[in-house]
């Protein structure tokens, strides 16, 4: 496993970090036993960086995560987030900000994750309500206190990204990027990269769609998120399953998978990008893990940008009331 740096403050991990949030949310079939092996198997291949937030589960995933790292702490980079308030039976609460929220959130991740610090700490969401240099200002805090090594910030604005990178450095900024959300080529990765900030990509298979496994709607379960998705939708799923049959018949060319060369293609975009798929199988791991042995040349690339140019997707990334809660 090869490892990059996240920002300018020292933070190494692994090239592909490991998403845990499926693992207790949002996608169907968990199994907490599946999920520590595939984290056991993850660490055992290098995979130092684990994605976690107070409300996957809700609170569930910090514990699980906690559970499977008890014993391997030092060969981890625990990453978790605050910010997206959940009540204990799921229900959505809104965005906080606030200092002394921020605070008590740390607090309780601490005690879940059964750790005396988080490596990475981001707020998920970005507070209307609350300026950012206060929230970053009680972040901040923690970190002189050895409760917290790094700060980052998940879905801000350019703007927002330097208000707060003012306060304290910011290591990483986690937002959405893949071949069917390229997005934040437009402003934020100029911005990031201006100051030093890490890029951390989450979703960067699609959701799954990009791997080519779902066909129709129906091959998702009828509690899976994914099924109010924009991008799942009616004629939108077509569209984007053509996409995907391009990048199917590069990856033929290429002896590799459609996961392995989205994946493969975020590594080259720079090396300041991190992508976390996500997954809850051994099996799905070790294939993304390949990716790293994927060599894609200067022009392998220009295919691909030309089958998925920025803003191919059809649909919305979130629904209309998710997507108020990005880029702000």
């Amino acid at each position: 496993m090869n490892t990059r740096t996240l920002g300018n403050q020292g933070l190494v991990v692994s090239a592909l970090g490991l998403g845990c949030m499926g693992m207790s949310d949002f996608y169907s079939g968990r199994d907490d036993d599946d999920a520590v092996d595939t984290i056991h198997r993850a660490i055992e291949l290098g995979v130092s960086l684990l994605d976690t937030a107070d409300m996957y589960g809700p609170f569930k995933n910090e514990e699980l995560v906690g559970r499977a790292i008890a014993d391997r702490r030092d060969r981890v980079i625990i990453a978790t987030k605050f910010g997206s308030v959940r009540s204990p039976d799921g229900a959505f609460l809104g965005i906080n900000g606030k200092p002394e929220y921020v605070r008590s959130a740390c607090e309780g991740s601490l005690r879940r994750l059964g750790v005396d610090h988080i490596d990475l700490y981001y707020q998920h969401r970005v507070d209307p309500n609350t300026p950012i240099e206060d929230t970053v200002g009680a972040m901040a805090d923690l970190v002189r206190e050895g409760k917290v090594r790094f700060l980052g910030l998940s879905e801000a604005a350019p703007d927002t990204i330097r208000r707060a990178h003012a306060v304290h450095p910011i290591t990483a900024l986690q937002t959405e990027y893949s071949l069917w959300s390229r997005d934040p080529e437009d402003e934020i990765l100029p911005m990031v990269r201006e100051l030093g900030i890490g890029f951390v990509a989450y979703s960067p298979l699609g959701r799954g769609f990009l791997t080519g496994r779902f066909r129709s709607i129906d091959d998702l379960p009828d509690d899976d998120y994914r099924r109010t998705s924009p991008r799942f939708q009616g004629q939108n799923f077509q569209k984007n399953l053509d996409l995907v049959g391009h990048i199917e018949t590069v990856a033929r060319q290429k002896r590799c998978t459609p996961s392995q060369l989205a994946l493969a293609w975020l590594l080259a975009r720079g090396e300041d990008i991190v992508p976390i798929p996500g997954t809850k199988r051994v099996n799905y791991l070790e294939e993304n893990v390949g990716a790293i042995g994927v060599h894609l040349t200067a022009d392998d690339l220009a295919r691909i940008d030309a089958i998925a140019p920025r803003g191919v997707a059809a649909g919305l990334r979130y629904t209309e009331a998710g997507m108020r809660s990005v880029n702000r």
